[in-house]
């Protein structure tokens, strides 16, 4: 529409401008005479006119509209008859811009001037000027299709210049979380695992790839640091067992080294009382070496996966009894009471005899040795509907509470009173409980300690 109105705006200047032009003409030169029109004069005018002002085409029309006269180029003429509607209508004075028929077109239509044409006083014909000619017209279309191509180009450079900042924009924003992961994944320290950000919770139809590797690498982050910190863990307490062990093998082996020195040194002067009490002595000290050997060697089969439990069911009462009478003659000579309690028609297990055997052994003597004389150790065994619950008691001193959260990872929780296996044996009955799908507990009591693990039930027959 804009367009549109510029053009007849333009129109209108141009046509306004030039519309005296054909009168000038018609009112200055000799076209025709009585004998008709004076066609060298009239080639020669409308060639001047022309060569002066390129833009104008002159044509001398008859009375009835057809051309008389041009200076038009031979095959440039497509009509010889111009409507004169539209040259009565601007003789008339209507209203700009007024178009009127191009004689080098078919079909064209442009701005013109006219003006009558008279001969000794009578109507001859007219002089017909269009404004806007072929030269013109060509030149214009040729500046426009210029213009339009570098508006095109230049439009094409601009959508491009733009289409690559948005992409740049778009490729940013896109990329930001990606981004953010891979600094997060660069920055991941596994000694010192950083604070993840929280994020949202995943959907179960969640389609988002980068959402997904966020929660995957959050997830994976947080088990690699608890794993990396657990090791650290287990490599601090295997390091402080290895200390533990090699003290404590290093004083029995000193003391045993101590007495055979003394013995192949002194063996002369000794007397036979004397020579039997070092050997009784270094006897001692060699059995306290091959009890802590023992309990390194079963510790390590244990936690290598290198026991294969041999399943028995059978009733846990009469191994009970059985580890209690090898306690009898030492809990005698200190005076202590040491007895059992269960109840009738107890369920049967299913377990390794031999291992649970040794679990009782170690309880039952570690309560023992942190019982003082005259003190009471006690073994009692419940019922549960999936498994059969055991607890070992004694009125002895305890355990200090900040040994409590070491006590089945470390021997050095029990202090210098570690007894004959260096500690150990604490951390044999934990690993042979969970071999049999069950965890051992130290329960909270007003005095003494009190030790308590499962084992499962045998199922009925049938």
């Amino acid at each position: 529409m804009q367009m549109r109105m510029a053009l007849r705006h333009e129109q209108e200047v141009v046509q306004r401008l030039s519309l005296g032009l054909a009168a000038h003409i018609a009112q200055r030169s000799e076209l025709m005479d009585q004998a008709g029109m004076r066609e060298l004069e009239v080639r020669a005018l409308f060639g001047q006119l022309m060569a002066v002002n390129p833009s104008v085409e002159v044509y001398l029309l008859d009375e009835q509209g057809r051309v008389l006269g041009h200076d038009a180029p031979s095959g440039h003429l497509h009509r010889d008859k111009v409507d004169l509607a539209p040259l009565k209508a601007l003789l008339a004075g209507g209203a700009l811009p007024i178009l009127g028929d191009d004689p080098r077109s078919a079909s064209g239509r442009k701005v013109f001037s006219v003006a009558p044409l008279v001969v000794q006083g009578k109507p001859a014909g007219y002089v017909y000027v269009v404004l806007v000619g072929e030269q013109r017209q060509m030149l214009a279309d040729d500046l426009a299709s210029s213009s339009q191509w570098r508006t095109t180009l230049w439009s094409v450079v601009l959508v491009a210049v733009l289409g690559m900042l948005a992409g740049l924009v778009a490729f940013y924003w896109v990329t930001r979380p990606l981004r953010e992961l891979t600094r997060r994944i660069q920055s991941f320290d596994i000694d010192a695992p950083t604070e993840l950000p929280a994020l949202p919770a995943l959907r179960g139809d969640e389609r988002d790839e980068l959402l997904i590797l966020e929660h995957a690498h959050a997830q994976m982050a947080h088990r690699l640091g608890e794993q990396w910190q657990q090791l650290r863990q287990q490599d601090l307490q295997r390091r402080e067992m290895v200390a533990n062990i090699s003290h404590d093998l290093r004083t029995p082996l000193a003391s045993l080294h101590g007495y055979l020195e003394t013995l192949a040194m002194k063996e002369a002067t000794l007397s036979v009382e004397e020579r039997r009490r070092y050997l009784a002595i270094a006897l001692s000290q060699s059995a306290k070496v091959g009890g802590l050997a023992r309990a390194l060697f079963e510790l390590a089969r244990l936690e290598h996966g290198q026991v294969q439990l041999q399943w028995e069911v059978f009733a846990l009462p009469e191994l009970l009894q059985d580890v209690l009478q090898k306690f009898e003659l030492s809990a005698e000579a200190k005076q202590q009471r040491l007895d059992a309690s269960f109840p009738q028609g107890l369920p049967l297990v299913r377990a390794d005899v031999g291992l649970v055997e040794r679990v009782l052994t170690n309880l039952i003597d570690n309560a023992l040795r942190h019982t003082p004389e005259g003190g009471h150790v006690q073994v009692r065994l419940f019922a549960a509907p999936d498994h059969v619950r055991v607890q070992v008691s004694d009125n002895g001193p305890g355990v200090d509470p900040a040994l409590r959260a070491t006590l089945f990872h470390a021997p050095a929780a029990l202090g210098p009173r570690r007894g004959e296996n260096g500690g150990l044996g604490l951390l044999i009955v934990q690993r042979v409980v969970q071999l049999h799908g069950h965890d051992i507990r130290l329960l909270d009591t007003e005095q003494g300690a009190t030790f308590e693990f499962a084992l499962p039930r045998a199922k009925p027959a049938g």
